[in-house]
């Protein structure tokens, strides 16, 4: 299906993750039930807990807008859908809701980059764009070690 986009009514291109059954929504961490990390990377092109991926992330606001941006998956759900925590350049040094993970073969331009543990999404494997790393297991843990404090998972 081909979406126009609303600002110039050009078509848009089709992005993964972005609409229908497998688009990625942000989730409710108290609510999305029991929650099992792992670190289980597997560079074989499906998103795996402990990878950085690329996909679709819509803005906070939730009006339809959003951008192509790496998350970092760090656990699998029972149904198949994965939890992911996305990634910024931006720097958030001193910030609770923000882990600092440095940089990484995600950002082409070796920037340092920042996990937000306050903004959990839900990820489905057809909506990924492509697998970019694992990420090594001291800083997976960093961030998962921040979520479990926050959200009770184990």
């Amino acid at each position: 299906m081909t979406r126009v986009n609303a600002f110039n009514d050009e078509p848009e291109a089709e992005v993964p993750g972005r609409y229908g059954p497998t688009a990625t929504t942000e989730a409710e961490p108290r609510e999305v039930g029991p929650v099992r990390t792992e670190y289980s990377p597997a560079h074989d092109g499906d998103p795996d807990p402990g990878e950085i991926v690329w996909t679709w992330v819509p803005f906070e606001e939730n009006d339809g807008r959003g951008k192509d941006r790496p998350v970092l998956v760090v656990a699998r759900e029972a149904t198949g859908t994965l939890l992911a925590v996305q990634l910024s350049s931006k720097a958030h040094n001193g910030d609770r809701e923000w882990v600092a993970i440095g940089s990484g073969p995600w950002d082409r331009t070796g920037r340092d980059s920042w996990v937000n543990v306050d903004r959990v999404m839900r990820l489905h494997e057809d909506g990924m764009r492509r697998e970019a790393c694992a990420l090594d297991r001291m800083r997976f843990n960093a961030v998962v070690h921040r979520l479990r404090e926050r959200y009770g998972w184990r």
